[in-house]
């Protein structure tokens, strides 16, 4: 049964995987891979691309955990591509940057964990990429972080300006971005921009490490629809009153009384055994 479902995920994962963002599901977790080496940088055609795959994995429900990395050794992502943006329209820049901002918050609103594997240089727009997922991992030493489109006249405009002074605060968010400046992870992880760091000789030992720290997010051992209303429940709730996110929180917490996850887990609890999840 395992065997044949695995079949399915595979032929499923094939008909989305494209030339710009490949698919892949394994063991109830999609990876993303921008592929446009060596620098990754996005176009409209890879956002286009990046937006299927993420429909897909949000509707499938044989995914549980995605993982979004690039390709390659050197780059996660340096961001959009400059060379494009020299060549079109002012309104074409704006349609472009409209559809990413619609994409990464598709990607922060997904009810399932989403976690970017930084792999190496992770600048610009590839940066607003990342601070769109929930948790972000890097391969300790690979390469830089930063958003320096000020260097360019310009601000950063995926959703930077927002999302970075949620996590390091106002004040360092601007500085930051005005000084454009590129820092190390080990930087990244003190302001936290980094959940972890992981040491790996090679990008496919970094994603074996990041593949195990997936797992434990998958079903039978975890309950995924619990992690999913965490998500739901923060991402939403840090953007209304507190009050207001009090009571999402509550009504969130019903529906997972009513679950078949809460009952397994209570059960298993008082019965000193290992609860197995189903998502139901």
């Amino acid at each position: 049964m395992a065997e044949a479902e695995a079949k399915v995920q595979e032929t499923a994962a094939e008909k989305v995987s494209g030339n710009l963002v490949q698919y892949r599901v394994t063991e109830g977790v999609a990876v993303l891979t921008l592929n446009d080496p060596p620098a990754n940088t996005y176009s409209y055609e890879m956002m286009r691309e990046l937006d299927q795959a993420i429909l897909a994995a949000r509707m499938d429900e044989g995914v549980q955990v995605i993982i979004l990395t690039g390709q390659g050794e050197k780059f996660f992502s340096a961001g959009a591509n400059i060379k494009m943006l020299q060549e079109v329209t002012p309104t074409f820049k704006y349609y472009f940057c409209l559809h990413a901002n619609e994409t990464l918050s598709r990607l922060e609103g997904t009810p399932k964990l989403v976690i970017a594997a930084i792999n190496g240089h992770c600048v610009g727009g590839g940066l607003e990429v990342a601070l769109a997922a929930d948790i972000r991992l890097a391969r300790k030493g690979a390469g830089k972080l930063g958003l320096p489109e000020v260097s360019l006249g310009v601000l950063p405009g995926t959703g930077g300006t927002q999302r970075l002074a949620r996590i390091v605060g106002k004040s360092c968010a601007i500085e930051l971005m005005t000084t454009g400046e590129l820092f190390d992870f080990e930087l990244g992880a003190q302001l936290g921009l980094i959940n972890q760091l992981i040491e790996a000789a090679s990008h496919e030992t970094f994603m074996e490490q990041v593949m195990n720290y997936a797992r434990q997010f998958t079903l039978p051992g975890k309950a995924t629809r619990a992690v999913g209303m965490i998500k739901r429940s923060v991402q939403t709730g840090a953007e209304i009153p507190f009050e207001s996110g009090l009571a999402l929180e509550r009504e969130l917490q019903q529906q997972l009384f009513l679950s078949e996850d809460a009952r397994e887990g209570i059960n298993a609890y008082n019965e000193k055994r290992q609860p197995q999840f189903t998502g139901k």
